[in-house]
């Protein structure tokens, strides 16, 4: 019989001034209430970029293969994630945008069960908000250096 995987949610955002331009993400690791916050930056990135960091870095957290739910206010990463990538795949990503960070999350994809949940942004939920706060300041950390 087959062990139940640990159930984790990750909560993503990514922001970038200027887009593209200086770029930070964020994200909330969720087991069972514990939580880890990790965050991150880049000299030049667009918001997808960040948003699909976010959940790439989340990911790789993870210490063993996991049943995980991303909350994103990103329809780009959600509808990709749960409709979009399965033929972006079969086209071996012609004309996809960000196609090393979509190849990198597809491997990470074969270890952990994976789905997507959308969040309106700005709207008052309190790990998105939170992420988005990690992820403005990281982008404005790196302007500033």
């Amino acid at each position: 019989m087959q062990e139940k995987k640990k159930e984790v949610t990750i909560y993503c955002d990514g922001s970038s001034l200027g887009n593209p331009g200086p770029g930070g993400w964020a994200c909330i690791l969720d087991y069972k209430g514990k939580r880890k916050e990790l965050c991150g930056s880049s000299k030049q990135a667009t918001n997808n970029q960040m948003e699909l960091m976010a959940v790439i870095e989340g990911l790789k957290a993870l210490k063993e293969p996991c049943s995980v739910t991303i909350v994103t206010d990103s329809s780009y990463v959600a509808n990709a994630i749960n409709e979009w990538l399965d033929n972006w795949i079969q086209k071996d990503f012609k004309k996809v945008k960000n196609k090393e960070l979509w190849q990198e999350f597809v491997n990470l994809r074969k270890i952990h069960d994976i789905k997507a949940v959308w969040v309106k942004g700005h709207n008052g939920h309190s790990e998105n908000e939170r992420c988005d706060t990690l992820a403005r300041a990281q982008a404005q950390q790196i302007k500033e250096s």
